[in-house]
């Protein structure tokens, strides 16, 4: 058993020397960029990636600098990234390990694992590349990659902890962070969803789905679902050439970014009183409303989104009152806030001429 698992994780691992990625984060020791990049990968593909990982170095070359930064600053930079809770928690992260640890990531699992935005994924893939502990890290790759390795049809609880006990086994002790980087790479490269490229596969012979007809069967595939479809109507409230923009609450759906007023249209009701209504609701003022943009889509995880804005004008000049922070600023001002991707691809249907304010 033991030559086994040696042989696996030397043909795994010499394969590896040969076909790895050639990533920004790959040749990274400082664990500070390693734990960032695994962050920045989180639900997101690995090509939208590195503009991001180099931006974000550029302006927080250090966790300290993140610790110290103001969130405002750090959304804006993760601008467009998406799932900006990942962004969120690694300032409060940062400052726990900085006031703390004196700086320095815990490398013990549990330890490091508490800290906000921290799973088993994260914390065992951190920990493995950065300081070479033989954590096996399990993503989507390296899951699928196993359960045809095991030939199994469904990833239950029971079948996951399967996979984990054979990576403990597996798992080189001097290059672990190599290994499962490794696994990744195969799972990206060679072991695909639909195209199992087993002639290609330097483990086939440990693969039990390979020895198979049709080992793109394992795992079985999850059904895709239906996500739902909103409509949304956002104002553009004008007051001498400037106009108001709301934060939304961190606890929401891309809190902490900076929204125009506005929300869902309601069953039967018209994009005009929707945005009438909302405007009352967010801000208690009334407003009369003007020309209306091209409308344009946006999809997120979960639920896709019709979005139009009304330009507007305050009824009688009151003042308004909203619950949330609030802000008015000039069209070239919009640079400096951390807005959703959908706001930006309103901004550039919208004449932001005078005729318009």
């Amino acid at each position: 058993m033991k030559h086994e698992n040696t042989l696996f994780s030397k043909n795994l691992l010499n394969w590896y020397d040969i076909n790895k990625r050639t990533l920004p984060w790959r040749s990274e020791s400082d664990p500070y960029r390693i734990w960032l990049s695994e962050i920045m990968l989180q639900q997101t593909q690995t090509e939208r990636v590195s503009h991001y990982y180099f931006k974000w170095l550029k302006r927080f070359p250090s966790l300290k600098s993140v610790a110290k930064a103001k969130e405002e600053s750090l959304l804006k930079v993760w601008e467009g990234l998406g799932y900006y809770n990942r962004c969120r928690n690694f300032h409060s992260a940062a400052k726990t390990v900085i006031k703390d640890y004196n700086g320095k990531i815990p490398k013990e699992f549990k330890l490091f694992k508490s800290l906000p935005g921290i799973g088993d994924y994260t914390a065992a893939a951190v920990l493995s590349i950065a300081f070479d502990i033989p954590f096996p890290a399990i993503d989507g790759n390296i899951k699928r990659v196993m359960a045809r390795m095991l030939r199994i049809k469904t990833i239950t609880k029971y079948n996951f902890r399967r996979v984990q006990k054979e990576l403990e086994n597996f798992i080189d002790k001097t290059r672990p962070g190599d290994f499962n980087q490794a696994l990744m790479d195969l799972g990206n490269q060679v072991c695909r969803p639909n195209q199992a490229h087993c002639y290609a596969c330097p483990m086939k012979s440990f693969c039990r789905a390979a020895q198979t007809d049709h080992p793109e069967q394992y795992p079985r595939p999850e059904l895709s679902k239906d996500i739902p479809h909103y409509d949304v109507v956002l104002g553009l409230i004008w007051k001498k050439g400037r106009f108001l923009i709301l934060k939304r609450d961190n606890r929401k759906h891309l809190g902490g970014l900076w929204e125009l007023p506005g929300g869902k249209i309601d069953y039967r009701e018209s994009p005009e009183k929707a945005l009438i209504r909302e405007i009352k609701e967010e801000c208690n003022v009334d407003v009369i409303l003007g020309k209306n943009t091209d409308p344009i889509k946006h999809r997120y995880s979960h639920f896709a989104i019709t979005v139009r804005a009304f330009h507007c004008q305050l009824y009688n000049g009151k003042k308004v009152f909203s619950n949330q922070p609030n802000r008015w600023i000039t069209p070239q001002q919009i640079i400096k806030f951390p807005f959703p991707k959908a706001n930006h691809k309103l901004f550039a249907k919208i004449n932001f001429d005078a005729d318009n304010i």
